[in-house]
């Protein structure tokens, strides 16, 4: 999961130097990449505590 986390990190760098440099296309693009991850990595975050839950009850 932490994985995750770090390439939704890379993807937001890359789209704020992209919008620095006046890539609007691209920083939007890696903007979205990193959006969509990060809630990826939240979601699967939230299932493995409930999972961790479960199995211990």
């Amino acid at each position: 999961m932490g994985n995750l986390l770090y390439y939704a990190v890379v993807f937001l760098i890359v789209a704020i130097i992209a919008a620095a440099f006046g890539f609007g296309g691209l920083a939007g693009t890696a903007m979205e990449g990193a959006r969509m991850i990060f809630w990826v990595a939240i979601v699967l975050f939230v299932v493995s505590l409930i999972a961790n839950f479960i199995r211990r009850a």
